[in-house]
This record gives C-alpha cells, sequence and structure tokens, in this order.
C-alpha cells in the first residue's frame, strides 16, 4: 500500500512539473511556429482566408496556396532570447524563409519595364499574364531571408498566452516583409 502511494506521490509531482516546464513563454511561441510547419488545420484555415482575399485571379490562387505551404514547412527559426517581466514576456526569434517579397519585387520590375509583353490578347488577360509571371517568379525562389520578430505574451490564469501577431511579423512569416 505505500509503494503505490509513494507511486502515486511520484507521478503526480513528476505530471505537474513537466505542466509546469511547457508553459513558458518560449514553448508558447514554438508551439505557434510549429502549427505552421506542420501545416495545423487552424493555419490552413487563416491561410485560405488570405488566399481567397488574394489579388490572384481564381486561376493562380491554389498556386499561391501551395507556394505558401512550401513556405511553411521550410521555415527555420531560432530563439534569440527570452526576456519575462512580471506577467508580460518577449520572446525574439530569427525567422527564416524563403524570399518571396524579393521575387515579387523584380517581377513587378520587369513588368513595369516589359509591359508590351503583359497586353491583353484572345486567350489571356493582361491580370492573368502579370498572376503567371508573378507565381513563377515565386516557384524559382531558393534564397532565404531573415527576419527578427519580437513575441510578446501576457501571463492569463497562470498560463503564457501570445498577443495578436502583426500583419507585419505575419509578413515576415509569409516571406513578403518589404524593408
Amino acid at each position: 500500500m505505500m509503494k503505490k502511494i509513494l507511486l502515486l506521490l511520484v507521478s503526480l509531482i513528476l505530471v505537474t512539473g513537466c505542466n509546469d516546464m511547457m508553459n513558458t513563454p518560449t514553448r508558447r511561441v514554438e508551439e505557434y511556429l510549429g502549427k505552421y510547419q506542420i501545416l495545423d488545420s487552424t493555419v490552413l484555415t487563416e491561410l485560405d482566408n488570405v488566399v481567397d482575399n488574394s489579388d490572384y485571379s481564381d486561376e493562380y490562387k491554389e498556386e499561391y496556396k501551395e507556394l505558401m505551404i512550401k513556405q511553411y514547412q521550410n521555415l527555420s527559426y531560432k530563439i534569440k532570447n527570452e526576456q519575462t517581466n512580471g506577467d508580460t514576456a518577449t520572446v525574439i526569434v530569427e525567422l527564416e524563409v524563403f524570399d518571396y517579397n524579393n521575387a515579387l519585387s523584380e517581377a513587378e520590375d520587369y513588368i513595369d519595364e516589359h509591359d508590351s509583353e503583359f497586353i491583353d490578347d484572345e486567350d489571356d488577360t493582361r491580370k492573368e499574364k502579370i498572376d503567371h509571371y508573378k507565381i513563377n517568379a515565386m516557384k524559382e525562389v531558393t534564397d532565404k531571408a531573415s527576419y527578427t520578430i519580437n513575441f510578446s505574451l501576457v501571463k492569463d490564469n497562470k498560463k503564457w498566452v501570445l498577443e495578436k501577431i502583426s500583419d507585419s511579423d505575419l509578413e515576415k512569416i509569409h516571406g513578403l516583409y518589404e524593408d
């Protein structure tokens, strides 16, 4: 009987201790970024909303989504620092993603300089030609960009909670951030 009580106490201490070790600002940020890497259903739902609201024609929305999925799966990061002050914390992360922003910027420059190549004809509209060019430019990207994100967290009922991510930080995760 004493062994069972002792085993129960040790198990209780281990479970409680492990839960506390999982409740850190850094761990919450790792969980958040990990959802992108494993293509969590909430991330994919948010991606569907982004794609639906994008400027791409319907023909290219699915290809854009596939590029974002590729981005998420190849996202890498390093935790640089964690700073806590009572019930608030900041976790500084260096993120590395495909540099889609540079590819799109170069594509825009090319489109501006070679406008005659994107004139409507019977088969394609100007918009479809431009979308095709931009999507293909993104498909060719192998260069990566590094960004720093400062994630803010607050302690709510003894649990660390990530605050809303800014649009510019989401652009960094997508590789679309303009410096």
